[in-house]
């Protein structure tokens, strides 16, 4: 029987041949912890080792809650600053971007193993890294050994095939697979997104797809390296070739689900579940106070021209917020238009950071408000009050609902 390639890459990380289900011991290539989580990895990793294994592999964001809205916050920031300097490790301070998008811009590459202390970390699976998040005590032990252990995971396959055609975008896509799979439907599994849908996605929507894995209880989501990958480390990292690893034909999966982009509407996911998801027109009409663009999903330089596309000329009814993942977003973002766009059509710009999505300082919304999302969860009090209601969907058609201030159907806006 052949292998997968998650049992691939971790056999090579662990140094022995391994299959689903086995127990590994994997050398850890990055290792990530934000301003959220950094705080108890530092605090425990001192009770086992006054140094860390190696501060080039390891990688601190404040981007959470930045710029820190409370003395609380300030102080934490402060502590880890103080680490900082200390051990000498990557470090991205207020304003440089969100913590995933920095990966992908810095750090990563094909067949590393990527830990980090949040859930998202899966989105780098992308590039075919295995990567994955752990709690703050696992990443405690990996600052200071550069190890960890995990079994692991059977593999999915999700096969995405036909035609996609604007507006609709690779957000609508996983969408649609969390509505199949369901939150729990591939717990602890790796996800392989493949076919000729996603041969066709850039990166950027690639990374959309990976992030979400986890929405389904995916350990990880994978995609294997090819020539979009390749151009993609040649073009923004100077990485030339890159060697190939695929799963093998004969590889055992444990499920098979397959998918009609052809065919596909843009999708919504309504409270409180991210697999809650129905076509937009479900929902066409529903007064919206907020809107937001944004997050380690949806905030990327294609998503924020995606919004122009539909806001050039236009204002904006309902409340956007529209955050870039990254300062070089940002200041690509500057320099193509974008952002004076975007604020020309009444949006507010904030500092390249996660923002209002875990609901810590800003465009956090009040009693009863409805907010439509390009983030990844619309959990109950995800953005701050659990007397709101979050609905997540691509930035298609969150740029369009914000124009008439209710959820609208972006295909009717085109030209």
């Amino acid at each position: 029987m052949g292998k997968t390639l998650t049992e691939k890459i971790l056999s090579k990380a662990s140094g022995k041949e391994c299959r689903a289900n086995d127990i590994v011991v994997v050398d850890v290539n990055v290792a990530m912890a934000h301003d959220s989580t950094a705080p108890l990895a530092i605090e425990e990793m001192y009770k086992m080792k006054d140094h860390v294994f190696d501060p080039d592999k390891i990688v601190i964001v404040l981007d959470h809650v930045a710029p820190s809205p409370t003395v609380i916050m300030s102080n934490v920031h402060k502590g880890i600053r103080e680490f900082v300097r200390k051990t000498n490790v990557h470090f991205y301070d207020v304003g440089e971007g969100i913590c995933h998008q920095l990966l992908i811009e810095n750090h990563i590459k094909p067949y590393d193993v990527v830990i980090g202390a949040d859930s998202h970390t899966c989105t780098h699976g992308a590039v075919g890294a295995f990567a994955t998040g752990m709690g703050s005590t696992d990443l405690a032990a990996i600052f200071a050994y550069g190890k960890t252990w995990l079994k692991v995971p059977e593999a999915v396959k999700i096969s995405v095939n036909g035609d996609l055609k604007f507006p609709l975008t690779p957000k609508d896509v996983i969408l649609d697979i969390a509505r199949e799979v369901t939150a729990d439907g591939a717990t602890y599994k790796a996800i392989e997104f493949e076919g000729e849908t996603v041969s066709n996605m850039n990166m950027p929507g690639r990374f959309t797809l990976c992030n979400m894995a986890i929405e389904m209880g995916g350990k990880t989501g994978l995609i294997a390296v090819d020539e979009v990958t390749e151009r993609f480390f040649k073009t923004e990292r100077g990485i030339g070739s890159i060697p190939s690893l695929t799963s093998d034909e004969n590889a055992e999966y444990i499920d098979h689900y397959e998918f009609d982009a052809t065919s596909l509407e843009p999708m919504i996911a309504f409270p409180h579940r991210v697999d809650n998801v129905k076509p937009v027109t479900e929902f066409e009409g529903l007064e919206i106070h907020q809107c937001f663009i944004g997050t380690c999903t949806n905030g990327r330089l294609e998503d924020l021209e995606i919004a122009t596309r539909f806001l050039k000329g236009k204002k904006v009814k309902s409340r956007l917020i529209v955050i870039p993942a990254s300062r070089k977003v940002y200041l690509e973002a500057l320099e193509r238009g974008y952002i004076n766009t975007l604020m020309e059509a009444g949006a507010i710009i904030g500092p390249a950071s996660c923002g209002p999505c875990v609901g810590r300082n800003f465009g956090i919304l009040a009693d009863g408000e409805v907010c439509l999302t390009t983030q990844n969860r619309n959990f109950k009090g995800r953005m701050g009050n659990p007397k709101s209601e979050l609905f997540l969907a691509s930035p298609a058609t969150t740029a369009v609902s914000a124009i008439y201030g209710k959820i609208t159907d972006p295909r009717g806006e085109l030209k």
